[in-house]
């Protein structure tokens, strides 16, 4: 799963595996707007947010949810401390470590729910009660977002869509452009169906993790944490090879 380069020889092992964290991408998504009526494996929407609550003169509620995606950040300079700097250093990396961390974000929000801490599942947000809640989804996005990242020679994108639909497309655009050329065809192709089977599986898990929410609640998190459990054992084989992860 992470000692795979995006570039590299097709291996339906390694892009089956991607696809199943696009798919927790999409669970975690869609649990965190049907909980709080909020996306939290993105930080655009809380931009937005933050810009209406001023608007509408909520400053106390504007700061706090601009303050949310720090959350997304600091997971993936986490990330970064474990995987990015081991591996620059020549150094074994600790994808295990990260994902592990992950994993016990979402189940720590399972647990918190079933408590109940965040109140009911699917009431009004209230930033002060669904804080926590919030940073943690956050939290777990970023940190495996920046490992696939790593992992990927910065290529695919686990837990939003926009900048993987527009590599997509000037991917498209290059296999056209270099349809003459078979090797450098393939590769490009190759690519593109990573591309367009991270967005599949982004979209399959949001449709079918609103399922799991709508019938388990917060507990639906679960699914998501034995993803990026399942993810952290596969980590621990990446440090055999962590010289071979990253062009220098």
């Amino acid at each position: 799963m992470f000692n795979h380069k995006f570039d590299q020889a097709p291996n339906h092992t390694v892009a089956l595996n991607w696809f199943l964290l696009s798919f927790s991408g999409g669970c975690i998504n869609a649990g965190g707007f049907l909980a709080t009526g909020r996306f939290v494996s993105h930080v655009t929407g809380f931009a937005t947010l933050f810009g209406v609550d001023v608007v509408n003169g909520q400053i106390e509620a504007a700061i706090g949810i601009l303050s949310v995606p720090v959350f997304f950040l600091f997971g993936a300079f986490l990330a970064g401390l474990m995987i990015d700097r081991p591996i620059y250093l020549g150094k074994k990396p600790h994808f295990d470590w990260v994902m592990g961390l992950s994993a016990l974000c979402l189940f720590i929000v399972a647990a918190a729910g079933a408590l109940p801490l965040f109140g009911n599942f699917g009431d009004e947000l209230s930033l002060r009660r669904s804080y926590l809640l919030l940073a943690l989804l956050c939290l777990a996005s970023g940190l495996q977002n920046a490992a696939i990242t790593s992992s990927s020679g910065r290529s695919v994108r686990t837990t939003h869509l926009t900048g993987l639909t527009t590599d997509l497309g000037i991917g498209l655009s290059r296999a056209l452009t270099v349809r003459s050329e078979k090797d450098r065809f393939s590769k490009e192709m190759w690519t593109n169906y990573l591309r367009a089977g991270s967005i599949a599986a982004f979209v399959v898990g949001s449709a079918i993790g609103a399922g799991v929410f709508l019938r388990f609640g917060y507990s639906g998190f679960i699914l998501s944490g034995l993803v990026a459990t399942y993810a952290a054992w596969h980590g621990r084989k990446a440090k055999i090879t962590a010289h071979e992860l990253l062009d220098p």
